[in-house]
């Protein structure tokens, strides 16, 4: 078993991962991680004392400043276990083509691990976060590189700071028709809908450019904290996996072990 943890803009989420996957996965906001009492030393504490066979602990983080406070948080817990931290310079079980490696997220890198680990290529992994992005993974050339775009919270959040009088909507994402009848339910609209139809576009672009290679059988995966919303606005069918990310750091941990 390993600790895994994904460091993202907004939330880290994390859990114990074993050949089955994540057990019980939870998150916290990113700005919260190093809290005494609610950050993540007392679920790394909480962790090693009921599960006393984890061998080790995980991560990718696409934000440096979190990262050096885990990196107080593993001093102050005095955790004695190793601890990995998922760079492009490490592997992935797949090949990187890509001009800078360096500059791919973390996170993306271990999405393209679990990916090929799970399904093999050509595979695309759509992870709705604060940003959305695609990553693809081929069978000709390994991972290639891929889409970011804004997440449907930035879309919402940009329309309320960017306008006097649009307001804050809450997390709801239900829609029952096309027309608004209040500000609230078009605002609501035209960021589930219209988020819908980016992805889906973006998708089509991504899956034509690959079959037109001659890549065959392209598996479609989707995670992160949107993930379900795809459920009503994608054609194409596709696999929800929450914990692909965890999943790829489990699979980078084994390879690079030795």
């Amino acid at each position: 078993m390993l600790f895994c943890i994904d460091i993202g803009n907004t939330h880290t989420h994390f859990g114990v991962v074993d050949k089955d996957g994540a057990r019980d996965m939870r998150h916290l906001p990113t700005r919260d991680i190093d809290h005494y009492t609610s950050g993540l030393g007392p679920q790394l504490s909480q962790a090693f004392t009921e599960q006393t066979n984890i061998r080790g602990i995980a991560f990718c983080s696409v934000v440096p400043e979190a990262t050096e406070r885990l990196t107080r948080v593993f001093e102050r817990w005095q955790l004695a276990l190793p601890v990995f931290q998922l760079t492009a310079d490490k592997k992935l079980g797949v090949e990187i083509a890509y001009p800078r490696p360096g500059e791919i997220g973390q996170d993306r890198l271990a999405n393209a691990a679990g990916a090929k680990a799970l399904v093999g290529a050509p595979a695309i992994v759509i992870d709705m976060g604060t940003a959305v992005t695609f990553d693809i993974v081929t069978g000709q050339h390994g991972y290639e590189g891929g889409i970011i775009a804004p997440g449907v919270e930035v879309m919402r959040r940009y329309l309320h700071e960017q306008t006097a009088l649009l307001p804050q909507l809450d997390d709801s994402l239900d829609v029952v028709q096309a027309i608004g009848k209040s500000t609230v339910e078009a605002m609501r609209i035209g960021t589930v809908i219209g988020f819908g139809g980016m992805v889906q576009a973006l998708l089509d672009a991504v899956s034509a450019e690959l079959s037109g290679r001659g890549e065959k059988d392209i598996k479609v995966l989707a995670t992160g904290g949107s993930a379900e919303l795809l459920k009503k606005t994608l054609r194409q069918p596709f696999e929800v996996i929450p914990d692909l990310t965890l999943r790829g750091l489990a699979v980078a941990w084994e390879l690079n072990q030795g």
